[in-house]
This record gives C-alpha cells, structure tokens and sequence, in this order.
C-alpha cells in the first residue's frame, strides 16, 4: 500500500490490526466501526490494470466494489477499449504500455489486474511480480505449459497473492460437489467430461488478409505483445483473437479454466500422462480441406488420462467443445437440462453420477429426484462470500502469508498446464506432412501424445514439443 506520511495518526501495520480473521477467513472492519469515521487513502490498497477494456473493464469495476480500493492506474493499447474505464475512474493514471506503467508507478501500486489476449498474460503478470506487486490474472493463466510452470513458481519465489480469474473456483457449487463427492455418494470416480459451447467467434477460417491502416487510437506493435510480426488486420480484434494460435489458447483455453476447474479441484489429480483427440475439418472443395494451422479448429474432442495422486488407477477426463457433446445420460429426463447454455461437467461414479452447470454450479445426483430423496452432506467446507474478486482484494491486503485465494498460481499453473495439454494435441494433430499435397495430405500427429510432466516434455512425438514454449520477439521476456 501507498507508504503512510510521517505524522500520520494511523499506519499499515494499525490499519492491518484493525481486521479481523473470522472463521478462518479475512474480513475487513471497516474505521467507522472503530470510532474513526472514513477510510484514509494510505489504508486502500492500490491496484493499477494492465488491460483496461473488454474483460478489463468489467475486472477493474469489480475490485472497486471494494472501499479499500484505489484503481490509480491503467493501461491499454487500444484507446478505444479504454474509454469507459477511463471515465469511472478519472484520477487513474494512463499509459499504452505496461512496462512503462509498473516503471513509472512501481512505488504507489500495490496490486495488479491484468486483463489482455491470452498471448501477453504470462510476461505482464511476471514484469508485476517482480516488482513485488500481488497479481490477478484472467483465465486461462498462460497462453503455454511453460509459462504455466514459470508463473507458479514465481508466485513462491517473490511471496505475492495471486489469483486466477475463473470465478467459479469460489463459488457454492464446487464446494457442495465436493462434499457430495467426498462423502462417497456416487462412489469411486473414474470418468469425468466437461463441455462448452464455445467458439462462439470465427474459428477455423482462413488467416485474414489485405492491407488496412492502423487506427490511430491503436498501437499495433504493443498489441501483438510478444507474438511475432503479422500486419494488423481488423479481424483479430477486439474479441476474435481467440481463435488464432498466435494470441489465444481457443474455445479449451478460453472455457476450460471454467468449467474443468470442478474436476481438477475436486478429484485426486495433477498433471495427465496421455492427452489424444478428434477435431473438426472445415472442407473447402472435394477432398480437399481447408485446416488452417494459424487458426485453432471449429470444434474439438480432447481425453487426458490422468494418474490418481493415490496411486489407485486412472482418472479418464474428457473435452468437448464446438457443439459437441458426450453421450446423454440415462438417469436425465428428456425434458431436463445438460448443463446450461454455457456448458457442464459430468462426473461418473461407481455409484452414480453429478452434474454440474458451468461454472461448478448446480450440482445435482442423476436422477435428479435424489437430489430430494438423499440427505445431502453436511457443509464442511467454507463459502466465500465476497466472491473470487474481493477474496483476492482482502488477501491482499493480509498479505502473503495470512491472505488465501481459491485459484493461486500454485494451484492455477498446474490447472492451466493440464488444460493447454489439450491443446498440444490439438497442434499436434493439425501437423501435416509437407511431402504430400492436396488429396494425399498426410496429419502427422494423429496419435496419443505421452507426457512427461515433471520435465514438460512429449515422449513419442517430438514434433509437438515446439508448442511447450514460444520464442518471444525482442522487448520481451520470462525469465525469473
């Protein structure tokens, strides 16, 4: 926090006496409450945005929901996306750059929120972390298994609350599953599928083309981030960069960290040892498809196998994207819902089965009149009430070692690791083989990619290891 002026009647160290840990969580007693009538600016915890528009926009509005909030700063490439940012908060300072910003503002913010393409996450939220700044990244963590593993460690090495922003990790619903599932009431879970409706942006179209001039609220170079050198084209931007490779992890990164967060959260695993899949060709003519390898496919179906941490047997978890969706299960009506509009997860048991809606919520035994005739579990584990966005405010201001979250990178950078498995599978099956044209084209990577976790590398198909970890263009780095 902003250090306190000599003279001040109440300092940081004060200020942190005058909260409370209720029930093992964090609350704030506000100065009211203790005679003192307002809030002081040295006791808000500062936070600046590193994304400013899209998701940014919504993020930052969030943490200002908090009294002990300050958004004193932001920044955005685009000055378009910007603007009601802008406006809600007026005193922010406002920079194109983030490195410029934590540079120049490294002594009065304590926190960041960072907000931008997939493509840029990694290298923002470590430059934050180095400067000792506590970091909320949006989903899914990183753009590759690399970065994953580099943020979690960083998250250990420079002692910052971190979170990621999959909001349904503190919410009712994973929590209910999981004391439904730990009480053994559909028995051993050896399966697991998740689902998403998503794309719902162009994917799997060819690369845009021609040439277009640059608005002039825009810096193109700044919003490529470290991704290579491509003309600027209006059709990656602001929300369709999702389904390019270059900027964004497509409809697995962008739904996944949602919705497989109950799965990871809940079972006994970590990292899979097998990811292979089937994805969706777009034909342009007769026997001669269009796949595009600059563009993620329209639709997916991806299976993880996953070693249990107890070492008894496998857990199969499996992805569906694109439309697609697992088999229906006998036990749901034909009138009732399959997850929502958004997505589900399925979990399957020795003794039946849960389904969730997206975002961990709704749990419900199938059939779903067990949900009446079965006495549900006893709640042992504690809610969050506030919610994932003031849960990481009110640990920051408790600083590393007493403030919790529900997705630290810790835990985040395993999750995103596991997830982005997936899209190694993907890549790999879109390879083709460069001797062979038109109708004989040849995927090379048609296979069970093996994983070995600990060194992050593919075993039997050394073809996909070039999707582990990107080379950056010059400006950029990751390196703790």
């Amino acid at each position: 926090m902003t250090p306190v002026k000599k003279g001040s009647s109440i300092s940081r160290k004060n200020f942190l006496r005058n909260t409370a840990i209720v029930g093992g969580a964090f609350f704030i007693v506000p100065r009211h409450v203790l005679g003192r009538g307002f809030i002081a600016p040295s006791d808000k915890l500062n936070i600046a945005g590193i994304g400013a528009g899209g998701k940014g926009e919504g993020d930052l509005a969030e943490f200002a929901k908090s009294p002990y909030v300050n958004i004193v700063a932001m920044c955005d490439v685009d000055d378009r996306q910007a603007v009601k940012s802008r406006e809600r908060f007026p005193k922010a300072s406002y920079y194109k750059d983030f490195r410029e910003m934590l540079a120049k503002e490294k002594n009065t913010i304590d926190a960041c929120s960072i907000s931008t393409p997939d493509n840029t996450h990694a290298v923002a939220t470590l430059a934050a972390m180095q400067l000792g700044k506590h970091v909320y990244t949006q989903k899914p963590l990183t753009h590759d298994i690399y970065e994953a593993r580099i943020l979690a460690q960083a998250a250990k090495k420079y002692k910052v609350v971190t979170q990621m922003g999959n909001q349904g990790g503190s919410g009712d619903g994973v929590r209910k599953a999981k004391e439904i599932i730990d009480d053994g009431m559909i028995g051993r879970v050896t399966e697991a599928h998740a689902w998403t409706n998503r794309p719902v942006w162009p994917q799997g179209t060819a690369t845009p083309s021609g040439k277009h001039e640059v608005p002039k609220e825009l810096n193109w170079d700044l919003w490529l981030g470290p991704a290579k050198w491509i003309d600027y084209n209006p059709a990656y931007l602001p929300f369709n960069w999702r389904g390019w490779w270059a900027f964004g992890t497509g409809a697995l990164g962008d739904m996944a960290c949602h919705i497989m967060d109950p799965i990871y959260r809940i079972l006994p695993i970590d990292y899979p040892d097998s990811a292979e899949c089937s994805v969706g060709i777009v034909w342009k003519e007769m026997w001669n498809d269009s796949q595009n390898l600059d563009a993620c496919p329209p639709s997916s179906i991806i299976h993880l196998n996953y070693p249990r941490k107890d070492g008894k047997g496998n857990i199969k978890v499996s992805w569906h994207d694109g439309g697609l969706l697992p088999d229906r299960p006998d036990e749901l009506l034909p009138g009732e819902d399959f997850g929502n509009w958004d997505g589900g997860v399925l979990f399957i048991g020795s003794k039946g089965k849960l389904l969730l809606d997206c975002y961990g919520a709704n749990p419900r035994l199938l059939p779903t009149k067990l949900m009446q005739e079965k006495k549900m579990p006893k709640e042992t584990i504690k809610r969050v009430p506030e919610g994932h966005y003031l849960q990481w405010v009110n640990a920051c201001i408790a600083g590393y070692e007493n403030g919790k979250t529900s997705s630290p990178f810790e835990y985040a950078g395993p999750f995103t690791e596991s997830i982005l498995m997936g899209n190694l599978a993907i890549r790999s099956w879109m390879m083709k083989n460069p001797k062979l044209k038109g109708w004989e084209d040849k995927y090379l990577g048609r296979k069970k990619l093996l994983w070995d976790a600990a060194n992050m590398k593919v075993t039997n198909f050394d073809e996909a290891n070039q999707f582990v970890r990107r080379e950056y263009r010059e400006g950029y780095s990751l390196s703790l």
